[in-house]
């Protein structure tokens, strides 16, 4: 079972610079933060003042460990910065499937 956590950033449009600056300070290093296979920051195409915050966690564990942490604890300091409150998302993941899933549906057409 894998864990992902998504949260969307609705920033001030003077504090975006700021803000962005923040999330790319957090996501340096995510490996060395034992249990996370990976986090990302994606800007939202139709609206460059949110931002997607992405991270993938091998178990609820490593991700209550996470949001205790000094680095989930900047994230909620930018509240102040913020057009919205911070949106999280966290969705467990029984089960994936690849591209081979896609081919076979694919192929049924």
């Amino acid at each position: 079972m894998m864990i992902m956590v998504r949260t969307i950033i609705n920033v001030l449009p003077e504090k975006q610079k700021e803000v962005l600056l923040t999330l790319l300070s957090l996501i340096e290093l995510p490996e060395k933060e034992k249990g996370c296979l990976s986090y990302g920051i994606f800007a939202d195409i139709e609206d460059e003042n949110v931002f997607n915050l992405i991270s993938e966690w091998q178990t609820r564990h490593h991700l209550d460990r996470h949001i205790r942490s000094d680095r989930f604890s900047v994230l909620l300091g930018i509240k102040s910065l913020l057009s919205e409150p911070l949106k999280i998302q966290i969705v467990t993941i029984s089960g994936s499937e690849g591209i081979e899933a896609v081919n076979t549906v694919r192929k049924r057409s």
